[in-house]
């Protein structure tokens, strides 16, 4: 008879953490689905829409030969020498 309820008790807890594994998985697996349905919606909004019967977009046309200069700022290198300071008189 003692054999009888070890094993009924035993059952219990193995029952108890299947049960518990299958909600664990199955509020993960919810999350995971709910947090890729608001990814796609949010790339689905970013999109732009498409645009039927339209032409692609024709590129401007490359200059040939022409040197391109771009206009750049010379760097100031920070002064090594100081003058004497000035003396502030406060009213």
């Amino acid at each position: 008879m003692e054999n009888l309820l070890i094993t009924r008790a035993g059952a219990g807890v193995i029952w108890a953490l299947v049960l518990f594994l299958i909600c664990f998985f199955a509020v993960h697996i919810s999350r995971l689905a709910s947090l890729g349905r608001q990814a796609q919606k949010r790339m689905q909004q970013d999109a732009p829409p498409p645009k039927p019967n339209q032409e692609p977009e024709k590129k401007a046309p490359q200059p040939s030969g022409e040197p391109i200069y771009y206009i750049v700022e010379k760097k100031r290198r920070a002064k090594t020498s100081f003058s004497q300071p000035k003396e502030i008189k406060f009213k």
